[in-house]
């Protein structure tokens, strides 16, 4: 058994995907009718719309469940970044065999990191982290991914690795968890860069340049972080920057190509029932680079747009009026 926390469409996907060699796999959702739905219909129309998903998934909206249904295994949480402490103070996670932290984000109010608000908020449980380019589409249908499973060593990595590798669903290990957050947390902000380069039409070369300028503000920030660079430069960190900012299925780079257009952020996300992590990752991002006396413009140009600062062409001729610097710093 395995249980898996949130029913959003990535959550749901991750459960198909372990279910995927017959593993039973236990799904929390927070609104009872889409646990419901999924019992009933085996489908998660809500989020997940048109995926048959397998026997083995069954669906609970009862935290209690957990503890009684799945005790001793891992436990993958999905819920939104900004969700997570709300969430796991609410659940038996003393009964869990390990917290595996899904969600991509730094939490807005105090900075930390998912891996170091579980670890304040159920202190002593056993956290990994998995991170990398993941599409929650390509992943229910059972389409070849590769990600990073990072725990506080190599070992409990590869352990754990090995307990949700599938034909696949490749995860590769490793000791790095800031790293492997701070890649995915950062990737968001930089999707929804990459997506007003397209929305305002600025060309593939510049979405090309925004690219690799947006990693070296990446890699600067975790390192300064604590994480290591090697990290950064892997599946969590390029290997998702890549993905989210050459697809408009990612829903960060939507937001970002309805902002180059001219739409207001408040607008956009009124009307979504999904969340674009990165639009709130945006500020405190900005607030801890400053912290750390990290230069993350790009990061700044987002979190201006974000908050309805600047325009799209302001924000573009301030990137480009910076002064001249040495690649690769």
């Amino acid at each position: 058994m395995i249980a898996v926390v949130g029913a959003g469409a990535w959550g749901t996907a991750l459960a198909q995907a372990v279910a995927s060699d017959g593993t039973p796999v236990l799904l929390w959702a927070r609104e009872p009718e889409v646990a419901e739905a999924i019992n009933r219909n085996r489908e998660n129309p809500l989020f997940l719309a048109g995926v048959r998903l397998r026997p083995g998934i069954r669906a609970t909206a009862d935290p209690g469940e957990l503890a009684r249904g799945a005790a001793g295994t891992p436990w993958l949480l999905v819920t939104p970044a900004q969700h997570l402490r709300a969430v796991l103070s609410a659940l038996p996670w003393e009964r869990a065999g390990a917290l595996l932290l899904c969600a991509k984000g730094i939490e807005a109010g105090t900075g930390l990191l998912m891996s170091e608000v579980a670890a304040a908020v159920a202190p002593g449980a056993p956290l990994a982290v998995l991170s990398g380019p993941s599409f929650a589409a390509d992943v229910a249908a059972g389409k070849p991914t590769a990600v990073t499973l990072a725990a506080p060593s190599l070992e409990a990595a590869h352990a754990l690795a090995r307990q949700f590798a599938r034909p696949s669903f490749r995860p590769y290990a490793s000791d790095d968890l800031i790293g492997a957050e701070v890649g995915g947390a950062v990737k968001n902000v930089l999707a929804i860069a990459c997506g007003v380069v397209i929305g305002a039409d600025l060309g593939d070369s510049a979405r090309a340049a925004l690219v690799a300028r947006g990693f070296a503000e990446m890699t600067r920030f975790a390192v300064a972080r604590g994480g290591r660079a090697e990290t950064v430069a892997g599946l969590a960190g390029l290997g998702d920057l890549v993905l989210t900012c050459g697809s408009t299925q990612s829903r960060n780079m939507s937001l970002g190509v309805a902002l180059g257009q001219g739409s207001r952020a408040a607008e956009i996300l009124a009307g979504r029932r999904t969340v674009a992590e990165g639009a709130l990752t945006a500020p405190v991002l900005v607030r801890e680079a400053a912290r750390l006396g990290v230069d993350m413009p790009i990061a700044k140009a987002v979190d201006d747009l974000v908050a309805d600062r600047v325009s799209a062409a302001e924000a573009a001729r301030r990137l480009l009026s910076r002064p001249l610097r040495a690649d690769g710093t």
